[in-house]
């Protein structure tokens, strides 16, 4: 089971688990480049972004005080919107420009992109990893049900399987997707 954040804000904070960072990596790297996307940068400048958000936390995880009254993407958050203004410091803007005001303006700061954000990439990262642990029609089932909104009944007679087979291995994933989000969306 994938570690809580508070607990893998521990481990990357002893520094003694290299996974915690990867695990963080793999979490977190498409939510930031998702959102430096939606703010305008190319693919490399956001590919940039991200790296220098992560850097930012290299540097100041191991001292990092987690608050669990606080919310540690808002903080996150927090890290890649002054990432992007230094960037937007640096750029040579063109006086009066309205396009400048208009992309400053506009910058998808709200917590509800990145709530959104989160919870969709969260979804789809978990949804990857766990494919690799079940059975191919075990999986499918799942999926047809799930994601293509497809009854149990046609996805048993497509699959060979039992009506209740179908709907076990819906619950089955359902169950384990619920298990390894426990803690993630706090």
């Amino acid at each position: 089971m994938t570690p809580t954040p508070a607990s893998l804000l521990e481990r990357l904070r002893d520094g003694k688990a290299p996974e915690a960072w990867e695990w963080l990596v793999l979490l977190y790297s498409p939510l930031l480049y998702s959102w430096a996307r939606q703010v305008g940068l190319q693919e490399a400048d956001a590919a940039d972004l991200v790296q220098d958000v992560f850097v930012t936390l290299v540097q100041t995880l191991p001292s990092f005080d987690y608050d669990r009254h606080k919310s540690f993407r808002g903080w996150l958050r927090t890290i890649a919107l002054n990432k992007w203004r230094d960037r937007q410091k640096k750029r040579q803007p063109v006086p009066g420009d309205p396009a400048l005001l208009q992309e400053q303006l506009s910058v998808p700061d709200s917590e509800q992109f990145w709530e959104v954000e989160y919870r969709r990439q969260l979804a789809q990262r978990a949804l990857a990893i766990m494919g690799r642990d079940f059975q191919q029609r075990t999986w499918k089932a799942f999926w047809e049900q799930v994601v293509e909104d497809r009854s149990a009944a046609a996805v048993a007679a497509e699959l060979g399987l039992t009506i209740g087979a179908a709907y076990a291995a819906k619950f089955r994933v359902l169950n384990r997707l619920r298990q390894e989000m426990a803690g993630m969306l706090d």
